[in-house]
């Protein structure tokens, strides 16, 4: 497996979003560090921690080149990497090629794909542009959480390396995908079954494989 390399890094704090001015973490800048523990990063603070953040939702990883897709469909919409809400931003890795369960070592930090992003309608509030969240869940370009299996520090430049892949897992597209469409019963079933997802996945492919 190919070695990669941290692009950039970022953080945000709780702003008014949207036409209720709801508070989100959505809008991120540039940071020279992420500061990673079990459950959080001091840099970054989500607002709805429900919904992100937490043990399982520690840091987002979003493929740069996604951005290309999205210019290219909405070229109304500013789209630069960081403004969809990721901590981190990595060439060469992206939805389809990266597993749920898989363990990668950036720098000294050891993280491990925990589920895809399920996208909503911040997203659309970000950018103005109507139901782009659907269209970012469609294409299965949501991008990934990680849980912290060794904390630490990441910088900008540092090697990223996949450790482990199990033999039975499914990647972020597909499942997210199979969840997205719930057309997919027997797909929804299969998936279901593997050992490597959390119960909230489970659940969803669960109801889907019994709608």
């Amino acid at each position: 497996m190919s070695e990669f390399r941290v692009e950039a890094l970022f953080a945000g704090q709780p702003k008014p979003l949207g036409p209720r001015k709801s508070l989100s973490s959505i809008v991120k800048e540039a940071v020279a560090q992420l500061t990673v523990h079990i459950d959080k990063t001091e840099e970054d603070l989500q607002a709805n921690q429900r919904l992100h953040g937490g043990p399982e939702k520690v840091l987002h990883q979003y493929n740069p080149l996604n951005y290309l897709t999205l210019r290219k469909h909405f070229p109304e919409g500013n789209f630069v990497p960081g403004s969809i809400g990721e901590n981190l931003s990595v060439e060469g890795t992206d939805d389809a090629t990266v597993f749920i369960g898989d363990i990668w070592q950036f720098g000294n930090v050891q993280l491990q794909v925990s589920a895809p992003r399920a996208p909503c309608n911040k997203i659309s509030q970000r950018y103005g542009i109507s139901n782009l969240d659907r269209f970012v869940g469609e294409r299965g370009i949501t991008g990934w959480y990680y849980r912290v299996l060794e904390p630490g520090i990441i910088y900008p430049g540092d090697a990223v390396n996949l450790v482990e892949r199990s033999s039975n897992t499914v990647s972020v597209h597909e499942l997210m995908q199979c969840a997205h469409k719930k057309t997919d019963k027997t797909l929804a079933a299969k998936l279901s079954a593997l050992p490597i997802l959390d119960d909230e996945w489970r659940l969803k492919c669960e109801k889907i494989a019994a709608a």
